[in-house]
C-alpha cells in the first residue's frame, strides 16, 4: 500500500498559524480529538471496512518530516517565525497518541490524545485517510468523467461571473478550502490547477500548504473553532474565553492573520465580546454555521454601531459554498463590505457520489470538556452536555439557537 499522505505540508495554513500560537502560549496544554461522521446512513458501505487500511496509512503518517525545501517555504511566510520552524524541523506525529478502532456501535472509532502541540496536527491528514480510503473502494472512470464535467461547469461559471463583474466593485474572490473532505490529493490539485488557470482575479489560492507552494499561490488561513475551544479550559473566566483567544492571536501575529472566527458560541454571543478594539484591530469575519445573510447583516449593524467603516472590512464566508451561492452572497454584500469565499466539499468532491461529513474535533483540554454552540444545529459538538448546558447559561444561549 502507497502512503496517501506524503507531506506534512499537506494540511490546511490554519494548523501551522494555530500550532505557532500553542507552542509559544500554551505549549503544556493536553487535549482530547474525537472522529464523528455526521451522515452515516449516507454511505454506501461501513466505514469500519476501512479499519485495517486506515492504521497502516497512520503508521506511515507517522513516519513522515518535514523536508529542508519545506521548512525553507515556511520561513518565506512573514508571520511564521524562526524558532517555530526549528520547532517544525524536529516534528513528527507520534503514532501512540492516536487509536482507530470500532466504538459499542459498530461505528469507525478515532481517538486522538496527547500534548495539544501534537495532537491538533493529526486532523486534516486523518480526514483526508479517510476520505480518499473510502472513495477509492467505489471509484470508476464514470465517476471521474462525473467530478471532470461538474469541474467545467464551475469554471464556465467562474468566467461568466468574472465578464459580469462592476469594475468598481470589490473583487469577487474564491479560495480552496478543501482539503478534509478531497476526493483525494490528485482531484483536489487537479481542481485547483484547472481553476487557478481559468479565471486568476478570482481564485486567490487555496488552504493547502503543498499544494499553493507546488503552484505558487497563496496559502489561506487563520484559526479554526479548536483554538478559541481550548481557551474554554485554560487558565481565563469561561465568559472570558472569546476575549482571551482574540487577544492572544494579536500578540502573535500584530496585524497579520486578521480574519475571525465568529461561531464558537454563536455570533451574537461573539459580537458581545468583539468591541471596538478587537473590531479595529482584525480586519474581518469568517462566517461557518447559521444563515450566512442574516449573519452578514448582524456584522454589518455591528460596525455601523461602532462607527466603523464596513468597507474596510472582510467578510469571509466558508460554509457549505458552491460557486452560485457564493456570487449571491457576494451581489448581496458587495456594497457593504469586502467578501471572499472559501468553498470546500463542492470543489474537491463533487463527483455525483454522496460525500462524508465527517470531523475530528476538540472535545476535551487539559482534562476539562470543551465544546462548540454552532449556529446550525447539526454541527455543536461536545462530548459533556452538562459542560455544554453550562457553557449555555454562561453566555446566555437558548436550546433553540444551537
Amino acid at each position: 500500500m502507497s502512503p496517501i499522505i506524503h507531506s506534512l505540508l499537506d494540511t490546511d495554513l490554519y494548523k501551522f498559524t494555530m500550532l505557532q500560537v500553542v507552542l509559544h502560549k500554551f505549549p503544556q496544554t493536553h487535549s482530547v480529538y474525537h472522529f464523528r461522521c455526521r451522515n452515516l446512513d449516507d454511505t454506501v458501505y461501513p466505514l469500519v471496512e476501512i479499519l485495517d487500511d486506515l492504521n497502516s496509512q497512520l503508521d506511515m503518517l507517522c513516519q513522515l518530516k518535514f523536508k529542508e525545501d519545506e521548512l525553507t517555504y515556511l520561513r518565506s511566510l512573514r508571520f511564521i517565525k524562526s524558532d517555530f520552524v526549528d520547532y517544525l524541523e524536529l516534528f513528527q506525529l507520534k503514532r501512540r497518541f492516536i487509536k482507530a478502532g470500532i466504538d459499542d456501535e459498530g461505528r469507525l472509532d478515532i481517538w486522538v490524545e496527547g500534548p495539544m502541540v501534537q495532537a491538533m496536527m493529526f486532523e486534516i491528514f486523518v480526514l483526508a485517510i479517510v476520505n480518499e480510503l473510502y472513495f477509492q473502494r467505489i471509484r470508476t472512470p464514470e465517476i471521474l468523467a462525473e467530478g471532470e464535467r461538474r469541474l467545467q461547469h464551475k469554471i464556465a461559471l467562474l468566467k461568466q461571473y468574472e465578464a459580469q463583474q462592476n469594475p468598481n466593485d470589490p473583487p469577487f474572490l474564491v479560495s480552496d478550502f478543501g482539503t478534509r473532505r478531497r476526493y483525494s490529493y490528485a482531484w483536489q490539485k487537479h481542481v485547483i490547477e484547472e481553476f487557478n488557470q481559468a479565471s486568476p482575479y478570482i481564485f486567490r489560492g487555496t488552504s493547502n500548504v503543498l499544494i499553493a507552494k507546488d503552484l505558487n499561490i497563496t496559502p489561506i488561513g487563520t484559526m479554526a473553532h479548536e483554538f478559541l475551544q481550548a481557551f474554554q479550559a485554560l487558565d481565563v473566566r469561561l465568559r472570558n474565553f472569546q476575549k482571551s483567544a482574540l487577544e492572544t492571536w494579536v500578540q502573535e501575529y500584530r496585524g497579520d492573520l486578521g480574519i475571525a472566527l465568529t461561531d464558537v458560541v454563536g455570533m451574537d454571543a461573539f459580537l458581545r465580546d468583539f468591541d471596538l478594539y478587537f473590531a479595529k484591530l482584525f480586519d474581518g469575519l469568517r462566517h461557518d454555521s447559521g444563515d450566512p445573510y442574516e449573519w452578514g447583516d448582524k456584522a454589518y449593524a455591528h460596525y455601523k454601531k461602532l462607527k466603523i467603516d464596513s468597507k474596510t472590512k472582510m467578510l469571509t464566508f466558508s460554509d457549505g459554498l458552491n460557486i452560485e451561492k457564493a456570487w449571491d452572497l457576494h451581489n448581496y454584500f458587495k456594497d457593504r463590505f469586502q467578501v471572499s469565499f472559501g468553498i470546500g466539499t463542492n470543489l474537491t468532491n463533487d463527483m455525483g457520489q454522496t460525500a462524508l461529513n465527517i470531523v475530528l474535533k476538540l472535545v476535551e483540554c487539559n482534562g476539562q470538556s470543551v465544546a462548540k454552540i454552532s449556529d446550525s444545529p447539526g454541527k455543536t459538538m461536545t462530548d459533556n452536555d452538562t459542560f455544554l448546558a453550562y457553557l449555555r447559561q454562561v453566555f446566555d444561549i437558548s436550546e433553540v439557537s444551537a
